[in-house]
């Protein structure tokens, strides 16, 4: 009996510690990389706002290539959407919110495998001397399981090596002109 009274006791306390811990720890995370492509905005524009030719250079994708997916709506265009379902990558979307021709792409990022999650990607293009600096951040709200998660690894350590992974492929494509 006195080992249930203290396996109980230590139940409700570590119960304390994970609400209040998660009223205290951070609400939202972001993570941004940047690099300069020398490439003409339009062509670095496409390469991001067509889910096509996203695709060819998404560090997820390369990493499951046999994933399924599937492309609904105009290029370019809010209401574009990208759809993925692998046994790595999980399942999840991609929808265009905004889009602003050569300079800017919003983008709704929901995960529905193996958690749910939604998330705002943003791509930026601003010229930078003779190229272009593109910027990739996405932003979002923790929950409970994610406050704790980045206690251990922050977000952006989880996922800020593949956006760098990421841009370094969208400029070699781009720069190839394609």
């Amino acid at each position: 009996m006195k080992f249930l009274k203290i396996l109980v006791g230590i139940i409700v306390v570590l119960a304390i510690i994970f609400v209040i811990g998660g009223l205290v720890l951070p609400k939202t995370y972001s993570v941004s990389r940047s690099t300069v492509i020398n490439a003409p905005d339009s062509v670095i524009y496409k390469n991001i706002a067509d889910f096509k030719e996203f695709y060819k250079w998404n560090p997820w994708a390369k990493m499951e290539p046999s994933a399924k997916t599937t492309y609904a709506g105009t290029p370019e265009q809010p209401g574009h959407v990208y759809t993925w379902e692998g046994k790595e990558t999980g399942q999840g979307s991609m929808t265009i919110l905004t889009a602003k021709p050569s300079t800017n792409v919003d983008i709704e990022l929901k995960f529905i495998k193996p958690f749910e999650s939604l998330a705002d990607t943003k791509f930026d293009i601003q010229p930078d001397g003779a190229g272009q600096k593109v910027t990739w951040t996405m932003s979002g709200e923790n929950n409970m399981i994610s406050k704790w998660m980045c206690v251990f690894v922050s977000m952006d350590k989880m996922i800020g090596k593949d956006f760098e992974d990421g841009l370094k492929s969208l400029k070699e494509k781009s720069e190839k002109g394609s």
